[in-house]
């Protein structure tokens, strides 16, 4: 995987799926892969998405054309993904 092709959407409504936002970032490319995390004591979604995008290329496009954006009733930030830093030990 390109890891600038693996975008971070945040302040998403909280009723949105998966296969929606899909469907809406598909607009500017393939989209390969999308996790809407739950928390972890009530299952619901947290607002937030990692979209992984077929190339840098459309994940690019997705910022231009979607950050800053109205998506439901909520204006979403749209970047590259930073990666996950590593776990400390005992944790």
């Amino acid at each position: 995987m390109n890891v600038n092709a693996k975008l971070y959407i945040g302040n998403l409504p909280f009723n949105m799926g998966e296969d929606e936002l899909k469907e809406i970032i598909s607009e500017v490319g393939e989209v390969l892969n999308v996790s809407i995390p739950t928390d972890h004591t009530t299952g619901r979604r947290r607002g937030f998405a990692f979209v992984e995008m077929q190339s840098e290329e459309a994940a690019q496009e997705a910022i231009k054309k979607f950050d800053g954006q109205m998506i439901g009733n909520r204006q979403v930030v749209v970047n590259i993904a930073r990666a996950k830093p590593p776990r400390r030990p005992g944790r």
